[in-house]
């Protein structure tokens, strides 16, 4: 135990007798731990981000649009062509007893005024189930009503962007009036934000919620009255939402009266699929992020075998007296292999600290999740302790196979 002890201060005074060398030779290990934390850091976060905004969508929720049209040959994209019916969403609700819940939505751009400030954004023609199946708190104010939806009555719920552009902060919209299409209408309330969808780009906070009867018979217009463009429907749980999807499915193909040959003319999407693909997709991301930012690693366990072997030749005198008042072979690669290992294992630490503090860093000015676990710190130290010991092997055997003669006559 003593002469373990003895090798390993010999060790840490050789490293302190060259302090700017071994600065130098953590440094790559430095930058790698801290690339590593800081990257992998960033790619957990996107895939937690993505996870809370896709739950955040609504409670087992199942989207289902209108279908795509085909001209001279040219398929158009989904909700090129109007399928869907009010109908078809009522009929949803009675006849799908997978489903607890119906809504359903038509929308178009245009421009919404207040006083003398503008703002061009979404107007969503929607029922008043459409917050409970969102799962949508409402900031201040209340969501629309069933009898404001018989009624067609002139009220809107602003989204949280609307509301900041055109009222600025501070000052409550609820009561105010704002015009959308020289058509007055009275703010009920604003809506909590969500941000955007992730691999959308739409923000979800830059839309004005208005009755779907007020938006087909006032704003929107009568061409095509009853179509919409995407009904959202909630299973009653997790586990019935193949069920639902399929009796979805069933039905409208069966309303529709499309040949069993025929492709359907909507297109249905189950958001637990959808999530699970960009967890998927985040999880290869947070690989891919900490693999290139391994390679920092490497490189910094090659620059320790550098400097080692450098040691090595230098120190060969010293190597060949140890061993002639006794000092083993093995003492020798244990000095040699400690001194690549602590080189490495304070270059981790110094990484580790970068990479947490960047990371934070990070998040806080740019406002991006960042999700950095117990374990990853720890599997980041033990893989730079990991650099030191394979890189260091080689130096270190080299040290302990000197011959003592031969050392001791090296100039």
């Amino acid at each position: 135990m003593k002469v373990s002890l003895e090798v390993f201060r010999i060790a840490l005074r050789t490293l302190r007798q060259h302090k700017l060398r071994s600065a130098l030779t953590m440094l790559g290990v430095t930058i790698g731990v801290g690339s590593v934390i800081a990257m992998v850091g960033i790619g957990q976060g996107a895939g937690a981000m993505v996870k809370a905004q896709i739950e955040g969508l609504g409670s087992n929720m199942l989207l289902v649009f209108s279908g795509s049209v085909t001209t001279g040959g040219a398929r158009a994209g989904t909700g090129t062509a109007y399928a869907l019916t009010v109908e078809d969403a009522k009929a949803i609700t009675r006849e799908c007893p997978a489903v607890a819940i119906t809504s359903y939505s038509k929308r178009e751009m245009n421009q919404v005024v207040y006083g003398n400030q503008n703002w061009n954004t979404f107007i969503a023609g929607v029922t008043p189930e459409y917050q409970i199946i969102r799962n949508w708190s409402v900031l201040n104010g209340t969501f629309f009503t069933p009898r404001d939806m018989e009624r067609a009555d002139t009220v809107c719920v602003l989204g949280y962007k609307v509301a900041e552009n055109l009222f600025g902060v501070g000052e409550d919209p609820v009561g105010k009036t704002v015009i959308i299409k020289k058509v007055p209408f009275r703010v009920i309330g604003v809506m909590s934000p969500r941000g955007a969808i992730a691999g959308s780009g739409q923000d979800q906070d830059d839309q004005v919620f208005i009755p779907f009867t007020a938006a087909e018979w006032k704003i929107i217009g009568s061409i095509l009255p009853g179509y919409i463009n995407v009904i959202f429907a909630s299973a009653v749980s997790q586990e019935a939402i193949p069920e639902a999807e399929q009796q979805i499915k069933d039905l409208l193909r069966q309303r529709h009266h499309l040949p069993k040959e025929a492709p359907d003319d909507f297109t249905l999407m189950n958001l637990k699929e959808v999530s699970e693909m960009q967890q998927a997709t985040s999880k290869v991301l947070t690989y891919l992020l900490g693999s290139i930012a391994s390679v920092s690693l490497i490189v910094g366990g090659i620059g320790i075998m550098n400097i080692m072997l450098v040691s090595v030749s230098e120190r060969t005198r010293e190597v060949g007296i140890r061993m002639a008042i006794g000092a083993k072979r093995n003492d020798i690669l244990v000095q040699f292999l400690i001194e690549s290992v602590v080189l490495s294992c304070i270059g981790g630490l110094i990484g580790l600290a970068l990479g947490i503090g960047g990371s934070q860093l990070l998040s806080l000015l740019g406002h991006w999740p960042v999700f950095i676990s117990p374990l990853m710190v720890l599997v980041a130290f033990c893989f730079a302790v990991l650099v030191g010991v394979i890189f260091g092997i080689y130096p270190a055997n080299k040290a302990s196979k000197l011959n003592p003669i031969e050392a001791l006559r090296y100039e």
